[in-house]
């Protein structure tokens, strides 16, 4: 029998392996195809309108009053967190916790079962990448998105207020406004997460979407109500009531509030925006009032950071905690060709 000459080399096929940063491609390819959708115009739009002319309508009350106006500390990033008191508009704030949560259901209510519907999924896992780059990298996509409509509509906002007014932006401001972006950004990624939620469990792209709509709705228009019935039953507030009672009442229903992520948002905006802000809690806000003696101070960035950091790592908790069980959820479920 012939042999081969061991000068010869046998060659063998080398197995392929996974690529270790394979979310990294499946990241690169939707934000690619979703740069240029038409829905990232259409959230560009839908966000940004309202968001100037809040802006806008604020500008005008700061250009109206500047001489009782004049020497306020962070009149710029002020304008982002209050609103025109002789005006129904929200303030930019506002707007972003209201029309915000669009952003992130509309990235990503249907990126899982969308690409079931066009049965697309079994040949997606079949590439060379491990099973959780794909939802791993469809939700930095959807985050790095976000990011890009939401850093479009503040530049847009910062513009108008310059136009308006013309007021000179200090180092403090810009790193508060930079602060509150990342806030706001994790509070739109708890969004994101909660609709690739639904999109792993729900089978249809309609479903999953109508269910985080219902959580948006019900969070927006029906959380207070809920929390006040809740507070009322657990620390009533009689017609007589005293003071303790009424404080305990305001502090368990701001409490029950913090379970929200759009009050987080809030408290954390106010704490960064306003730097006269020292405390949201109600306690200390009466302790404040009544003590005749206390000065109004002024806190620096580092401070605010301080405070604010409660409701950021809680923000970050919700994102991360619905994003594990979507990334459970997928992981878990059978992938048929």
């Amino acid at each position: 029998m012939a042999t081969l000459p061991e000068s010869v080399a046998v060659s063998r096929p080398i197995p392929s392996r996974p690529p270790r940063w394979g979310w990294r491609v499946v990241a690169a390819k939707e934000f690619g195809d979703g740069i240029l959708s038409v829905r990232l115009f259409i959230l560009i739009l839908l966000l940004g309108l309202p968001a100037i002319l809040a802006i806008y309508s604020t500008a005008a009350f700061v250009g109206n009053n500047a001489e009782s106006l004049n020497g306020v500390p962070g009149l710029f990033v002020a304008m982002f967190a209050h609103q025109d008191p002789g005006s129904q508009i929200p303030s930019f704030v506002e707007m972003v916790a209201l029309l915000g949560p669009l952003l992130g259901i509309a990235f990503g209510f249907d990126a899982i079962n969308g690409e079931r519907s066009d049965r697309t999924l079994p040949r997606l896992i079949a590439q060379p990448i491990h099973r959780d780059a794909v939802i791993i990298g469809k939700f930095a996509s959807g985050l790095a998105l976000m990011g890009l409509v939401l850093g479009a509509v503040t530049l847009l906002a910062s513009g108008t207020a310059f136009w308006s007014l013309g007021v000179t932006v200090g180092p403090d401001e810009i790193a508060r406004l930079v602060a509150w972006f990342v806030v706001a950004l994790a509070y739109l990624g708890f969004w994101l997460a909660f609709a690739m939620l639904c999109s792993v469990v729900v089978r249809r792209a309609a479903t999953s979407a109508l269910a985080a709509i219902a959580l948006w709705i019900v969070l927006t228009l029906f959380a207070a109500l809920l929390v006040g019935i809740v507070a009322n039953f657990l620390a009533p507030v009689p017609a007589d009531a005293t003071t303790d009672q009424q404080i305990a009442n305001a502090e368990l229903t701001l409490e029950l509030q913090r379970i929200s992520p759009g009050t987080l948002y809030a408290e954390a905006s106010q704490y960064l925006l306003d730097p006269t802000v020292q405390s949201v809690d109600v306690g200390a806000q009466v302790a404040q009032q009544s003590n005749d003696r206390a000065i109004p101070s002024v806190l620096p960035l580092d401070q605010s950071l301080l405070l604010a950091w409660p409701q950021v790592v809680a923000l970050i908790a919700l994102s991360v905690g619905c994003f594990g069980l979507a990334y459970v959820a997928f992981m878990r479920q059978e992938v048929r060709a």
